[in-house]
């Protein structure tokens, strides 16, 4: 598999198959993940790898807390989004639902798949990216770039992924049931394992702008 084949592949799978990944095989994702582009190397990235009965206690939790989220500790949007972002967002949502056959109007069926966070959407393997508090938005930038890495690798071994910026929500949960580092923030969960094929919400794609809505070539 190319590199352009990975990134053609990857998305962000909202279902997933009972098969088990091993710990061995999220181990040498994670290390070889850890190549991804650093400035001054400081590799600010720490990662829990969760599966078995520590994430089977996990999503009990999450069951009966979905309702009582934790107050952010960072704002994932900015607030008052503007265009284009604004509709990027609207959309996605959208063709999410839609694929899904649920309806605006219906609330329920629309709380029930955003449930489906919380256990991860049945992934076997749940990830947990934090960093310390005390870096900045160059080392985050790092950690999002490890994230990346580490997904188009998943993909090359027959995994999928879904990035949870979702947990940030829950954090003091995933601390009280996983514990994260002493003086870390939790950034982001990840979802792994092998997709279901079979699941129509794995079949659809975000949508992308072309590159002149976003880009320009200059000297060329």
């Amino acid at each position: 598999m190319t590199v352009t084949e990975a990134v053609e592949r990857r998305m962000s799978v909202r279902a997933f198959t009972e098969t088990t990944v091993s710990g061995e095989m999220v181990r040498d994702l994670l290390q070889a993940a850890a190549r991804a582009p650093s400035g001054g190397n400081l590799q600010p990235w720490r990662v829990q790898a969760v599966s078995g009965e520590p994430l089977a206690a996990l999503k009990a939790t999450m069951a009966a807390r979905l309702g009582s989220p934790d107050a952010p500790e960072y704002e994932i949007y900015p607030a008052n989004l503007w265009e284009p972002l604004r509709s990027r967002r609207f959309q996605v949502g959208e063709d999410l639902y839609a694929s899904l056959g649920i309806p605006r109007e219906d609330k329920l069926a629309r709380l029930q798949q955003f449930a489906r966070n919380g256990q991860g959407f049945d992934a076997p393997v749940l990830l947990f990216f934090s960093i310390d508090r005390r870096c900045g938005p160059p080392q985050w930038s790092d950690l999002g770039m490890f994230m990346q890495t580490f997904m188009l690798l998943a993909v090359e071994k027959g995994l999928d992924t879904c990035a949870q910026e979702f947990w940030a929500h829950y954090h003091q949960v995933v601390a009280e049931q996983i514990g994260l580092p002493e003086g870390h923030m939790l950034f982001s969960g990840m979802a792994l394992g092998y997709r279901d094929e079979a699941a129509p919400v794995n079949a659809w794609r975000s949508r992308r702008d072309g590159f002149e809505a976003w880009g320009e070539l200059k000297g060329f």
